[in-house]
């Protein structure tokens, strides 16, 4: 595979950023944290455009997302971008959360059925999650907004009323829709859909045993530090991108 999946921070590279945003496409179809055909990544490439997964005409679904189907694309354009594709339908999220937050990078859009089914069951998110997965703890405890709206993002105005939800988090859930990350890159953005999928199926789980126990107590705190993008980002991304090298779907087309 050629390009490092990893390497986000030269802009010039656009072609090794379209692969690292189809990998993340496929990585969230491959774990289960989005609907076959529905969801999208973007990634900021300067001031005024974006790439951005859109929908093409060989679309089979994020799971076989190619390089091809990343376009690039400017924060104001909407519908055809080009050799047949369309914009997402809900594209105002990306553009307006890259607006709203300058220190952003990425976005992703996925549609976790837990993550769903937790919020639309009342089930708080709680902070009760130790070591067994810190960064879902570091969510929780921090307080994930929702965003009420049920239908889709399709406006500017809905997609600033979505970035005012979400306002400086890294991750809002929309009700009885999906979730929204947002990231300094593809892969902490994306980072953030595994944590909160995890976080919402364990509380799902803990609700249907009748149970609900304490959240970390303060002298726990202290054990449970940001282990930091090198682990909780990068290789978290490398062990995915290795999972789709041994199914065979990191082909990128």
């Amino acid at each position: 595979m050629a390009g490092d999946p990893l390497d986000l921070d030269d802009l010039n590279d656009v072609d090794g950023l379209r692969r690292t945003v189809a990998l993340g496409c496929r990585i969230l179809a491959a774990t289960d944290t989005t609907k076959p055909l529905l969801g999208h990544i973007s990634v900021r490439l300067d001031d005024g455009r974006v790439l951005v997964r859109c929908r093409g005409p060989r679309e089979a679904g994020l799971l076989f997302t190619e390089a091809a189907d990343i376009r690039v694309v400017g924060l104001d354009d909407s519908g055809e971008v080009g050799d047949g594709y369309r914009l997402p339908n809900e594209y105002p999220i990306h553009a307006e959360i890259l607006r709203a937050r300058p220190e952003v990078r990425a976005v992703v859009h996925a549609h976790p059925r837990q993550a769903v089914l937790a919020d639309l069951a009342g089930v708080e998110l709680r902070p009760v999650l130790g070591a067994f997965d810190i960064p879902a703890f570091l969510l929780a405890d921090r307080g994930i907004p929702v965003y009420p709206h049920r239908g889709l993002v399709r406006t500017a105005v809905s997609g600033r009323a979505l970035a005012d939800t979400l306002g400086q988090a890294p991750a809002t859930l929309l009700r009885g829709h999906g979730v929204v990350t947002a990231g300094a890159d593809v892969a902490e953005a994306v980072a953030h859909v595994l944590a909160l999928d995890e976080l919402a199926g364990v509380s799902l789980r803990l609700a249907g045993l009748g149970a609900r126990p304490d959240v970390i107590p303060a002298d726990d705190r202290a054990d449970l530090p940001d282990l930091g993008a090198g682990f909780n980002v990068q290789a978290l991304w490398r062990h995915h991108v290795r999972r789709l090298e041994l199914q065979g779907l990191a082909d990128l087309g």
